[in-house]
């Protein structure tokens, strides 16, 4: 009885041994496809609540009258100085105007929320009104994901009618002392990718040859793998003309880091015209 007491307690601590590497096992694969849902859950739209626009703070911090403050969603405020006044000045009027606030994900790391936010008077889209008249960008920011693409389709229309931040032409890829007055600032930039090189830790997209002062796009492994679930590879992207977005550094040459939703293959997502589709899109 002893023996067959201690052979028990022997399948029992084996069976809880086991148990705990299968729980392991569980937790490590829900945590890779949690971390595989995030751009999914940066986008994931919460209640909508009416609140008043109070003011607004720097780079286009919306102020609530709740006390609350939010950044509106899939939108890049302008560097140029002139374009961030002009942007201000078009938020500034809107003032005491109620709105529908609509929170995405998670907030900010200042607390604030990101939302779709829409002035109750007119239906106006704040964040489409900026983009639409050329005075901020449509861009992902810190997300995974632009989660309103149709907003890309709104500023192609501003790109095309040559307003505000597209009054001037995209600096060229190759054209490296452009891109080098530009250190610092958040630009997007249009050329042929010459060459992609895939690394352990990152991947380079060069648009000139080796040493010539031109733009080189660094990528890091995990949005590559991003970039590659979405249908893009090193083949499919050398030889093609591509905009890409993003902060301009310089090292040995200009460069920027790219997010999955920075690169655009020309003739496949670029439209000249936000059409009424679009426009029902902002509104989803």
């Amino acid at each position: 009885m002893m023996a067959r007491g201690c052979r028990m307690r022997g399948i029992a601590g084996s069976a809880k041994r086991i148990g705990a590497a299968l729980l392991a096992a569980w937790a490590s694969v829900a945590a890779v496809r949690a971390a595989q849902r995030g751009g999914v859950a940066d986008c994931t739209a919460g209640a909508s609540r009416a609140e008043i626009l109070e003011g607004v703070g720097l780079r286009g911090e919306i102020r609530l009258a709740s006390g609350a403050r939010a950044v509106l969603d899939s939108l890049r405020w302008p560097d140029a100085p002139e374009l961030a006044a002009a942007a201000q000045a078009w938020l500034d009027a809107r003032r005491g105007t109620g709105l529908a606030v609509t929170p995405r994900g998670q907030p900010d790391r200042w607390g604030r929320a990101r939302a779709d936010i829409q002035a109750a008077e007119g239906d106006t889209d704040l964040a489409g009104g900026l983009i639409g008249a050329g005075l901020a960008f449509a861009d992902a920011n810190e997300a995974d994901s632009l989660c309103r693409p149709a907003l890309r389709l709104v500023e192609a229309a501003a790109r095309a009618k040559r307003l505000g931040l597209w009054r001037l032409p995209l600096p060229d890829a190759t054209d490296g002392p452009a891109l080098r007055a530009l250190a610092g600032r958040f630009v997007v930039v249009e050329g042929r990718v010459r060459h992609v090189g895939e690394r352990g830790a990152r991947t380079y997209l060069d648009f000139g040859p080796r040493g010539a002062d031109a733009l080189t796009v660094t990528v890091s492994k995990r949005t590559w793998r991003m970039v590659l679930a979405r249908g893009l590879s090193a083949s499919s992207l050398e030889g093609r003309p591509v905009r890409v977005r993003g902060v301009v550094e310089i090292r040995r040459g200009p460069t920027l880091e790219a997010g999955a939703d920075a690169i655009e293959v020309l003739g496949e997502a670029d439209r000249p015209e936000a059409g009424s589709e679009t426009e029902r899109g902002l509104r989803r």
